[in-house]
């Protein structure tokens, strides 16, 4: 697969995806978009890869949202006009396979389409998040949308109405679950490969069932989500079982958190 607009190595069952684009703060185009439907159809079908890391090249941002300069694609007809992240979100592309993001520097705008789709978010102490979408007099919908999914109602819409005028830090981002740890900015690659190291030895059976089974809870009723939740226990615990030596699994090496 060539690719131009991001890295994609396959190490461990880790597949490690770089935004490649650190000159413009690794904004995405439309290359990028096409490029990310095929990554995640190669994540998908490939068994090999276990569990997803992403992360953002250069030192000033993880992403910083659609490239302005290029833009994107549009359909001239508003009604086949389709969103970004058909192209960009796990989620949307049926990838059950857990994606762990590795953010530093600024994450603004359309860099949430990840975030809002990834299973775990660490970030550096350095990291920013903010929506600037409302102060060039575009209504901020997809994002906020997503992210109000992850953190309290008020925190997105405080993110989506102050646009450029404020910036969630790293501290704050902790506080509200929208990240679940923050590190020094030279720990923070190492620490997302670690986690997903630490998933990807599990059985993938187990692991993508879990995913699938969580996410999709959210757009069903509690009723709803715990009978599908039952039947994917039903289809994927023979499987996952017998994915491991249930006597070979340590109990006594746990860390607290």
């Amino acid at each position: 697969m060539k690719l131009r607009t991001v890295l994609f190595e396959v190490t461990d069952h880790v597949a490690t995806i770089t935004l490649n684009r650190p000159e413009v703060m690794n904004g995405f185009n439309q290359a990028m978009l096409e490029e990310f439907s095929a990554i995640w159809q190669t994540v998908k079908t490939d068994d090999d890869v276990h569990v997803v890391v992403l992360r953002g090249a250069g030192e000033r941002a993880f992403c910083t949202g659609m490239d302005v300069k290029e833009g994107i694609d549009r359909h001239p007809n508003a009604w086949s006009q389709t969103d970004p992240g058909e192209y960009l979100s796990p989620k949307l592309n049926q990838v059950w396979k857990p994606l762990v993001c590795a953010v530093h520097g600024m994450t603004a705008g359309g860099a949430f389409y990840w975030l809002n789709e990834a299973d775990i978010v660490i970030c550096s102490e350095d990291a920013t998040f903010f929506d600037p979408h409302v102060s060039y007099g575009l209504t901020a919908a997809l994002e906020p949308i997503g992210l109000a999914r992850r953190i309290p109602l008020g925190e997105a819409l405080r993110i989506a109405l102050l646009g450029l005028d404020e910036r969630v830090s790293a501290a704050r981002a902790l506080q509200i679950g929208l990240v679940s740890e923050v590190l020094p900015s030279e720990q923070l690659r190492d620490r997302a490969h670690e986690i997903a190291r630490i998933i990807a030895a599990k059985p993938p059976a187990a692991v993508q069932g879990t995913v699938r089974a969580i996410w999709e809870s959210l757009d069903s009723t509690r009723t709803q989500a715990l009978r599908t939740g039952l039947s994917y226990t039903q289809i994927g615990n023979p499987i996952g079982k017998a994915q491991i030596d249930r006597s070979a699994v340590p109990r006594g090496q746990w860390t607290l958190r």
